[in-house]
């Protein structure tokens, strides 16, 4: 089935069924529990983290420790299908490319992870990952940024409202599944049937951590506009960043030199800044030239 397809069918559906924990669960989540491969397979060093969210669901999780010294960790929140298995060639570039320690954490329900997913439990596992990473011996807790990807930028956004991190990266993130809704039936019958799961659109005002949007211009899952609409929303200082010829899933390969450029200038910039980007003072710093000239396309605002 197309997405777009797939958006719709979900959007009916849970509108018609009251949008029930049981058809959330049937519709919004597509996880699978096989890991197919580990790190080692791609030739990364691992460590198997385990740990326990606040209603006690057991979590699984891997933490990438950069090759070199590091002093940033990227807590990686996935999207809505598959597992962390999936994640493995991406993390090798970003581990490879970016020199940052990486934990990637499977939701419940999904992988090696405990339990049934649902829109707050996997708040809930967004806090015990941030918890997890904080207490590992590797990790500056006051230089961990939020990496999230489609339903994971929901559950990112989510995080970054309550513990604020060092910087919060965006990638392919939608506005609300109602929003997702008014793409295929009339608003007003949308907004009366279908819960608004994941509303990132309401609570991104309330993030004032640097910001990273990267979407695809051919995405045709998640329009191109709902990154704009977020990234205008956003508190503090930013920067969107449109990828020509990437759509939903690929930015990382589609988006080419682009994709990568645009998180070494972030991260450069958040370096540069050291703790008090992620501090309660904020800052304004131009994400779009911290060396040279300007990312292709790039937007940038200054809060």
């Amino acid at each position: 089935m197309q997405p777009w397809r797939r958006w719709a069918l979900w959007s009916l559906v849970l509108g018609l069924a009251g949008c029930t924990p049981l058809i959330e669960a049937l519709l919004v989540y597509h996880p699978a529990q096989d890991l197919m491969r580990s790190p080692r397979d791609v030739g990364l060093a691992y460590e198997d983290l385990w740990f326990a969210a606040e209603d006690g669901v057991r979590l699984h999780g891997w933490f990438l420790p950069a090759p070199g010294a590091a002093t940033t960790t990227v807590l990686w929140f996935h999207g809505n299908a598959g597992n962390i298995g999936r994640l493995l060639d991406k993390a090798r570039l970003l581990h490879q490319r970016l020199g940052v320690h990486l934990f990637v954490f499977d939701y419940r329900g999904y992988g090696r992870s405990d339990g049934r997913p649902c829109e707050a439990g996997l708040y809930r596992d967004a806090r015990a990952a941030l918890a997890a990473a904080r207490g590992h011996p590797l990790v500056r807790s006051d230089r961990v940024i939020y990496f999230g990807e489609s339903l994971g930028a929901g559950v990112a956004v989510e995080l970054a409202t309550r513990e604020r991190p060092l910087g919060l990266i965006l990638e392919a993130p939608f506005l609300s599944v109602r929003a997702m809704g008014h793409q295929w039936f009339p608003p007003p019958l949308v907004n009366l049937l279908v819960c608004n799961l994941y509303d990132s659109a309401r609570r991104m005002a309330q993030v004032r951590a640097p910001l990273l949007i990267l979407h695809g211009e051919e995405d045709g899952l998640v329009p191109l506009e709902h990154g704009r609409i977020l990234f205008e929303a956003g508190g503090g200082p930013k920067t969107f960043v449109p990828l020509a010829g990437a759509g939903h899933s690929d930015l990382h390969t589609a988006g080419g030199a682009a994709y990568l450029e645009a998180w070494a200038r972030f991260l450069a910039v958040l370096e540069r800044a050291g703790s008090g980007a992620g501090g309660s003072g904020g800052g304004q710093h131009d994400l779009t030239r911290p060396r040279g000239g300007a990312i292709k396309g790039a937007s940038q605002l200054q809060p």
